[in-house]
C-alpha cells in the first residue's frame, strides 16, 4: 500500500494510530497520573475529527471491498462529531474513583467500535460489511458491561452480546443465501443479479431482520430498553446515537444500491415496520419513569421515522435520512448530556427526580427543554425540519396514509416529551436537586449540542450540501 491508499482510508488509519497511542500512553503512566490521559485523548480525537473534514478524492481499495467517496466521508464525519461530544460528556463520569483505573479501556473500546463503523460504511462487498459490523458490535457489549461490578451493567452486557449474536447469525445466513443465489458478494454485482426469485427474497428477509435488531425496529427491539437502562449513561448515549446512526447509514446505502430490483417487496415490509415502530415506541415511552428507558423507547420511535426516508426511494429520501440522523445526534446527545451530568453528580436517573429542576439548575433545564422540543419536532428548532423532510420524502413516493400516521405519532410524542418539561418547570418539589456546576468539558459538549440544534434548524445550506453529496449513489 502506498501513501495514496492510506489517504484514501485516512479515517480508519488515523483512528487506529490514535488507539495504539492511547495504549502506549496508558502503559507509561503511573497509577496516580492515569487521569492525565483524558485531555490527551480529547485533544487527539479533536485533531482526528478536524482532519476528517479535509477534502479527499474518491477511491477503491482491496479489489473493490473498500470504497470511499464524499458521501461516506461525510457520514464518518457526522459520527466523529457525535463521538467527540460523547467524550466531552464522559469526563465527569470517568473521573469517578470506580473508573480511575480503566479509563484507557473505555477509550480503546469506543475507538474500536468506531473503526468497525468506518469499515461498515465504506464497504463495497458483504464481507467487508460483515467484518465492520462485528468489529462495531463486540466492543459495544464490553462497554455496556463497563461497570461490571454493578449487576445491571453486567446483565446489559450479556443481553446485548446474546441478542447481537442471534441477529448476526440471522444476517449471516441471509448473506450466504445472497452469495449462493448470485455467486458474488460485491454490492454492484449483486445489485445487477438480484431478482424476485423466492430464495433471493428470503435472503433479503433474513438480511433485513438482522439489521432490524441493530436499529431497534419493532418487533426486534425488545433488548433495547433493558440494555440502555443497565449501561452507563454515556455508553447508552453512544448506543442510541452513534451505533444507530451508523447502522442507518449502511442500511439505506445497501437498500438503494443492492436491493433496488425488489423495491416493491421491501417497501411493503418497511411500510408495516415503520407503522409498528413509531406507534409502539411512542406508546411504551409514555409509561417510562427512568430517563434512560424513556430515551430508549424515544429512540425506537425515532427509528420508525427514519424508515420514511428509506421508503421515499429517491435522492430526497437519502438526504432526509442523513440530515435527520445529524439532527438526531445533537438533539439526543443534548438530552443524554443533561442526564449524564445529573447522574454523574447525584446518581439520580428517574424523571421524578427532575421535579423543580429549573429552580436550582435553570441552564440544564433549558437545554433539556430545547432537546425535547427538537426530538418532538416543534418548530423552529432542527428536529421539526428533520421530520418535515422525512415526511416530504415519503409523500413524494405516494405514501400519504403513512405520512398521516407519522404525523399522528409525532403529535402523540409531544405528550411524553412535554412530561419532562412539565417536571422541570411546573411540578412542585420541596427538595429539588441541589445546584451544581459541571466541569468545562461537559459544558463544552452541552454547548455544542445547543449550537447544533439551532444551526441545523436555521442554516438551510446544510441540507443542500448533504443533497449534493448523496447525488449519484441511487439507482
Amino acid at each position: 500500500m502506498g501513501i495514496t491508499d492510506f489517504l484514501t482510508m485516512r479515517h480508519e488509519v488515523l483512528l487506529t494510530i490514535l488507539a495504539i497511542l492511547v495504549l502506549i500512553i496508558d502503559l507509561n503512566l503511573k497509577p496516580a497520573h492515569k487521569h492525565r490521559i483524558i485531555p490527551i485523548v480529547l485533544s487527539l480525537f479533536f485533531i482526528h475529527t478536524v482532519i476528517g473534514f479535509l477534502p479527499t478524492e474518491n477511491g477503491v481499495l482491496f479489489g473493490g471491498m473498500y470504497h470511499t467517496s464524499a458521501l461516506t466521508v461525510m457520514m464518518k464525519n457526522i459520527l466523529n462529531v457525535g463521538v467527540l461530544i460523547i467524550l466531552l460528556q464522559s469526563v465527569t463520569w470517568l473521573r469517578k474513583p470506580d473508573n480511575k483505573e480503566k479509563m484507557s479501556e473505555y477509550f480503546l473500546l469506543l475507538f474500536s467500535t468506531l473503526i468497525g463503523m468506518y469499515f461498515m460504511i465504506s464497504a463495497g462487498d458483504f464481507l467487508m460489511f460483515y467484518l465492520g459490523l462485528e468489529l462495531a458490535t463486540i466492543p459495544i457489549a464490553a462497554l455496556a458491561a463497563y461497570t461490571h461490578h454493578q449487576t445491571r451493567s453486567a446483565e446489559a452486557g450479556i443481553k446485548l452480546i446474546l441478542s447481537s449474536a442471534l441477529s448476526s447469525g440471522i444476517l449471516l445466513f441471509g448473506l450466504s443465501l445472497i452469495y449462493g443465489s448470485t455467486g458474488s458478494i460485491y454490492f454492484d454485482k449483486v445489485g445487477e443479479l438480484f431478482s424476485n426469485s423466492p430464495m433471493q427474497i428470503l435472503a433479503f428477509i433474513f438480511f433485513f431482520t438482522g439489521m432490524a435488531f441493530k436499529i431497534s425496529l419493532v418487533p426486534f427491539h425488545l433488548w433495547t430498553a433493558d440494555v440502555y437502562e443497565g449501561s452507563p449513561v454515556n455508553v447508552t448515549s453512544y448506543l442510541s446515537v452513534i451505533s444507530k446512526g451508523a447502522a442507518s447509514f449502511i442500511f439505506i446505502i445497501i437498500h438503494f444500491t443492492v436491493f433496488h430490483s425488489i423495491a416493491y417487496v421491501w417497501k411493503d415490509i418497511i411500510y408495516l415496520i415503520a407503522v409498528l415502530t413509531m406507534t409502539i415506541g411512542n406508546l411504551f415511552a409514555m409509561r417510562q419513569k427512568n430517563m434512560k428507558r424513556f430515551l430508549a423507547f424515544s429512540s425506537i420511535a425515532q427509528a420508525g421515522f427514519i424508515l420514511l426516508g428509506i421508503l421515499g426511494g429517491n435522492q430526497t429520501g437519502m438526504t432526509s435520512v442523513i440530515y435527520f440522523v445529524l439532527v438526531y445526534i445533537f438533539s439526543n446527545l443534548g438530552a443524554f448530556g443533561v442526564v449524564s451530568a445529573i447522574s454523574a453528580v447525584t446518581g439520580k436517573e428517574s424523571m421524578d427526580d427532575y421535579d423543580g429542576l429549573y429552580a436550582t439548575n435553570p441552564k440544564l433545564s433549558l437545554l433539556m427543554t430545547l432537546s425535547m422540543f427538537s426530538l418532538a419536532g416543534i418548530p423552529p428548532v432542527a428536529g421539526f425540519f428533520g421530520k418535515f423532510f422525512l415526511f416530504t420524502s415519503a409523500a413524494s413516493g405516494g405514501y400519504y396514509w403513512l405520512v398521516f400516521i407519522a404525523v399522528l405519532n409525532a403529535t402523540i410524542s409531544l405528550y411524553y416529551y412535554l412530561l419532562v418539561v412539565k417536571a422541570m418547570f411546573i411540578n412542585k418539589n420541596d427538595s429539588p436537586l441541589a445546584y451544581f456546576k459541571s466541569d468545562i468539558p461537559t459544558r463544552i459538549g452541552l454547548l455544542l449540542c445547543m449550537a447544533g440544534i439551532f444551526v441545523l434548524g436555521f442554516w438551510s445550506q446544510i441540507y443542500e450540501i448533504i443533497s449534493s453529496f448523496s447525488f449519484g449513489i441511487l439507482y
